[in-house]
């Protein structure tokens, strides 16, 4: 899994994410630049879900930020913008997947996931972390705390984040009794009741403390 430097381009964090990355990348010849990013890495049920987006740079969603900088409610209407005016695709890996390798490698396993999904070939990838997915098919660079830094990957950010949640809120009509629709499967005081009184269910990461049996 290769890691990039530490960014040397742009070293001061903007107040809100911005284009630069993007405008730069465009610039010298990557005209279809992905942002990459993931949710659902701490949980101790679910999928970790992650979310690809190439932006359009003259149609922005206004108020596009990182997801965990907005409300909820502005969360929902930040996503129903990126889907009618961004390219979007969506990559996920299951609790079985997390526990068969790590959550690291199954985050990036759903972000190249996402990448590829997409219904082009993105010319370079943004993605949010220390780490690139191995196996993408384009260039790409690591951004730490890129989900503040970029566009790209703030919009990412949020399909993730309300693909996800809304996922666990399907799966628990099928698992009422642990009350996911309410803490998206972390790991909320209900939600560690629940586990001790009904035990785990198929959707519960097995490596994950404290349901991790050592």
């Amino acid at each position: 899994m290769a890691r990039t430097p530490p960014d040397s381009l742009f070293p001061d964090y903007p107040a809100m994410p911005d284009c630069r990355f993007e405008t730069h990348l465009v610039q010298t010849g990557f005209p279809l630049v992905a942002g990459l990013d993931e949710a659902g890495r701490g949980p101790l049920a679910g999928p970790v879900v992650a979310a690809a987006v190439i932006i359009d740079l003259a149609c922005l969603p206004e108020g596009l930020n990182d997801s965990k900088a907005v409300k909820p409610a502005m969360r929902e209407q930040l996503f129903e913008a990126i889907l009618a005016s961004c390219l979007v695709a969506v990559g996920s890996a299951s609790a079985r997947e997390i526990e068969a390798t790590n959550i690291r490698a199954a985050s990036l396993t759903a972000m190249r996931r996402a990448l590829s999904a997409l219904a082009v070939r993105a010319d370079y990838a943004l993605v949010d972390g220390r780490d690139l997915p191995p196996g993408l098919s384009c260039p790409g660079r690591a951004l730490i705390k890129g989900d503040a830094r970029s566009l790209s990957i703030a919009a990412a950010s949020i399909i993730a984040k309300v693909t996800r949640d809304r996922m666990m809120t399907r799966a628990a009509h099928i698992y009422p009794a642990y009350g996911f629709e309410q803490h998206m499967g972390y790991g909320a005081p209900r939600h560690l009741r629940a586990i001790a009184e009904h035990g785990p269910c198929p959707l519960h990461r097995m490596t994950f403390r404290p349901l991790r049996q050592d």
